[in-house]
Order: C-alpha cells, then sequence, then structure tokens
C-alpha cells in the first residue's frame, strides 16, 4: 500500500521527533511517501536544493499514487492544509493526527470535515493504536 505521510516544514519543526514515530510506524503498513518529511537534517526551509516548482510536482505526484494520507496537523501549516484539501478533493483517505488535548486549536476546517478521521494522541503508543486501527479498515 502507498501512504503519503505530511507534516509542517516550513510552518515549524517542533513535532519533527513524533514524525520519526509516525513514519517508523507507517512503514509497517507500506510504502511511505514523502517521509523524508521526519528527517531531523531537514531545515526549517524545507528542501532548498529544489525549485517549489519540482516540490510541488513531485508532491501532487505522491499523493495522487496513494491509497492513504496521513498527517501530522499539531504545527500549524499552510502546506498540510492544502495537500490535505487535495487528498480530501481526489478522494483518499485521510487520517489527522493530533498531539495533546482535543482544543479549539486544530482549524474547524479539518475537524469539520467528515471525510478526514481525526485522531487525538499523547505518546507514541498512542499512535501505534490509532495507525493499527486505521490500517485494520485499509
Amino acid at each position: 500500500m502507498n501512504i503519503f505521510f505530511i507534516g509542517s516544514i516550513r510552518g515549524g519543526r517542533a513535532h519533527q521527533p513524533k514524525y520519526v514515530s509516525i513514519v517508523n510506524v507507517l512503514a509497517r503498513y507500506g510504502t511511505v511517501h514523502s517521509g523524508f518529511v521526519s528527517n531531523e537534517a531537514l531545515s526549517h526551509y524545507g528542501e532548498t536544493r529544489l525549485a517549489d516548482r519540482e516540490i510541488f510536482e513531485r508532491e501532487r505526484s505522491a499523493l495522487e499514487k496513494s491509497g492513504v494520507v496521513v498527517a501530522e496537523t499539531t504545527t500549524p501549516s499552510l502546506g498540510v492544509g492544502y495537500l490535505l484539501a487535495c487528498a480530501a478533493f481526489l478522494g483518499k483517505r485521510v487520517v489527522a493526527l493530533y498531539h495533546g488535548e482535543d482544543t479549539l486549536k486544530l482549524s474547524a476546517m479539518i475537524k469539520g470535515d467528515q471525510g478526514i478521521e481525526v485522531y487525538i494522541y499523547k505518546t507514541n503508543e498512542d499512535i501505534e493504536g490509532i495507525l493499527a486501527k486505521v490500517f485494520a479498515k485499509a
């Protein structure tokens, strides 16, 4: 199964260590596209050696080839929001993970979209359990 992972880059890297945990779990279920987002060496500016258009085309192509989209949504990000909207428009199964308490910080545009499954997690064990349930339905 092709899995597309999304996490904030230019919006902030505070949750990058969680991205590593998520990508490691996702790899048990299939091929993870855009897993490089979890790389701690990736700067706040993302991949500066590629033109913005190249990044856009690569990400859209990987998104289109993926059956499931998993996003870490704790750090607000325009790119994450954009790709979630694209995934929903394409009819992909979309899973949004949010670290912490269920507060008003997660956009109503994500929480209110019935096509996006939102899960709250606190620990790496929570991530494993959530994704096990998600992929049991896949």
